[in-house]
């Protein structure tokens, strides 16, 4: 008969296969990854622009080197195509991951997701021009290619793909061409109906939800889904719930991060993104809790701040499976990358462990909020890679905050710690379970 906690892990195990394997969230993961390499450009050309070129607080302020002022604009207009685009970005790959899914092969999804998305955002703008309120048409507000449209944007993506797939696969909406005619030119003739009603029906339902509610699909969906998960996620305790259930999930064997991803990426990457853009502008960066914040305080090492694990080991025990792990797993670890000591010590269903392994990240994190919130340590301003190593990307992504940085050695230490008193339970757990064998076989023999 299983135990409690066997029916546990089986309940959380299968939820996680269903989880992972629902479309629609593959979807949104793949294209974020996807779009990593575009956030990180962005992002170093924000810190560039603002610690190099700026003539106020960059290099550029010193006399001799002035000129670098000059070259300002370059970095503004990488910032301008790859951050304020992102949403355009997230729309295209998400329309291709889920054809794709569907089906079909072909990138033309993701360019008919971008169709859809356009024709249900306003375009026409009250803005004021030479001191006066003017009507200005055929534009796309700022607004609607950053990431303050992300989930209107992977709704109607989402929307529009399944309205064509299921079209698409409607024999009599194809057109048929004859068998003379090139494959790709009798493609496009069959896809033309389903094309045809998807977009029509996409831009007639954002048509009537203005008419009947007086608020665009925008306004609806960013008040009622963005911004609500947007205040949970960007507070203290949503940010530790979120860890909890990430760390949950590593201790029985999933992934964790990519359990939370879809949830975690769009509002966390949207929220470095909001500071980033205020940086660039020389103003002050909103929001304490952004992606690096995860990597940098709740994340020093790896998932569970494994760092200190390591520590921990390498100063309370002379185990010599435990120690030879440990330093097999600090090169790694160094860019935060810690599945060696996770399976290896193995904390996975491991009781003793996993306590600290749970809790540690969640101590870190409020200490790293507090540090913030109090203006000892700057908030993030740079995307920086998650394999950034450890004080390295606390400088980095703060713009060069030495608050952060001691903030980090402060969680290091606490890391550490925190894991000494488990980790000499442990070793002392496996002394007693090897004696316990060594008697055993003695009696036997």
């Amino acid at each position: 008969m299983m135990s409690l906690q066997d029916r546990l892990i089986d309940s959380l195990g299968s939820f996680a296969t269903r989880f992972n394997s629902y479309r629609y969230i593959m979807a949104i993961k793949a294209s974020f990854i996807t779009l990593m390499p575009v956030i990180i450009v962005g992002a170093f050309s924000v810190l560039i622009s603002n610690m190099v070129l700026d003539p106020k607080n960059g290099l550029a302020s010193f006399a001799s080197l002035s000129f670098l002022a000059d070259l300002k604009p370059i970095t503004s207009s990488i910032n301008y195509a790859t951050l304020s685009f992102l949403n355009i970005g997230a729309v295209f790959l998400i329309g291709i991951e889920l054809g794709r899914i569907n089906g079909i092969k072909t990138l033309f999804p993701g360019l008919l997701a971008i169709i859809c998305f356009i024709s249900v955002t306003p375009t026409t703008l009250q803005m004021m021009v030479n001191g006066e309120m003017q009507l200005v048409t055929d534009v796309l507000a700022k607004q609607f290619s950053d990431t303050k449209s992300l989930f209107l944007g992977m709704f109607i993506a989402i929307l529009s793909v399944e309205i064509y797939c299921r079209l698409e696969n409607i024999d009599r909406l194809k057109i048929k061409m004859p068998d003379t005619v090139p494959p790709n030119v009798a493609a496009s003739f069959s896809a033309l109906i389903p094309s045809l009603i998807t977009v029509s029906a996409v831009a007639v339902f954002g048509f009537i939800f203005h008419r009947v509610t007086g608020m665009y699909l925008y306004d609806a969906v960013y008040k009622v889904v963005q911004e609500p998960l947007e205040s949970v996620v960007q507070s203290l305790w949503g940010i530790l719930l979120l860890m909890f259930v990430a760390q949950l999930f590593w201790v029985i064997g999933i992934h964790g991060n990519q359990m939370v991803k879809p949830i975690r990426e769009p509002l966390l990457l949207g929220a470095i993104l909001v500071n980033m853009n205020a940086f660039e502008q020389g103003i002050e960066a909103p929001n304490i809790i952004t992606m690096p914040f995860w990597d940098v305080y709740m994340s020093i090492g790896g998932s569970g701040l494994t760092i200190g694990l390591l520590s921990a080991v390498l100063l309370a025990t002379k185990r010599k499976e435990m120690r030879e792990i440990a330093k097999l797993s600090i090169g790694p670890g160094l860019f935060n990358i810690n599945e060696p000591v996770i399976f290896g010590m193995p904390i996975m269903l491991n009781p003793i462990l996993a306590i600290p392994f749970i809790i540690t990240p969640l101590i870190t994190g409020s200490i790293g909020y507090f540090a913030t919130a109090m203006g000892f340590a700057g908030k993030a301003v740079v995307m920086v890679p998650w394999t950034t190593p450890p004080i390295i990307n606390a400088w980095l992504s703060t713009a060069g905050s030495m608050g952060a940085v001691l903030t980090q050695i402060v969680c290091i230490v606490v890391s550490v710690l925190i894991y000494l008193p488990f980790v000499k339970v442990a070793a002392r757990r496996a002394e007693a379970a090897e004696a316990k064998l060594a008697q055993t076989d003695a009696v036997q023999n």
